[in-house]
């Protein structure tokens, strides 16, 4: 979970996970998206990398009261001054985000808050599950037909999820809580 777009592309040059945006601010009141967090959390552990500076932690603190504590692990990334190349100027206090933070900070701060990976070795490890690709989505007409984005409207009602998943949004989040085998099970593949 990180705060906003370029955040989350950064981290997804370093990372292969489901990364989640609170919007800044926009999650005090999304109570879908808190949901899925809350749900994302219950299933597979939910990893908070927000940006250090004042509103960051506000964020963070939300977080923390709004998603069951022992479900959810902080990753904090060190105060560096700065600005990030995208802007004109630096932030209000002056400190680089997680969007300018190099690879390995962002590496160090994640295995120091407890975040494990599959390469590496952990206690107990998950067997793989078959994702689900896009493929998938389109032969199960949920992408590329006439009629999708209302099958795809009915499969997230139908699985409680947010109704504004983008269908990447929506293709991470069935892998993180179901992949390929659990949609089969319950007969939406």
């Amino acid at each position: 979970m990180v705060e906003g777009r370029y955040d989350k592309n950064t981290l997804s040059q370093v990372v292969d996970a489901v990364i989640l945006e609170t919007s800044g601010f926009g999650v005090f009141k999304d109570a879908e998206r808190l949901a899925l967090l809350r749900r994302l959390a219950a299933e597979r552990g939910l990893v908070v990398l927000t940006d250090s500076d004042g509103a960051g932690f506000v964020i963070r603190n939300f977080l923390k009261g709004a998603v069951d504590p022992s479900l959810v692990k902080h990753a904090y990334i060190p105060d560096r001054p700065g600005k990030e190349k995208r802007k004109r100027a630096p932030g209000k206090e002056g400190k680089l985000g997680v969007e300018g933070m190099p690879p390995q900070t962002l590496l160090e701060a994640l295995r120091k808050a407890g975040a494990t990976f599959l390469d590496e070795e952990a206690g107990e490890r998950v067997p793989p599950r078959r994702a689900l690709t896009k493929g998938d989505l389109y032969a199960a007409g949920l992408s590329g037909t006439a009629d999708a984005a209302q099958r795809r409207q009915a499969l997230l009602k139908k699985l409680d999820l947010p109704e504004h998943l983008s269908s990447n949004a929506m293709l991470e989040v069935l892998n993180a809580l179901y992949g390929y085998e659990g949609l089969a099970e319950l007969g939406l593949i």
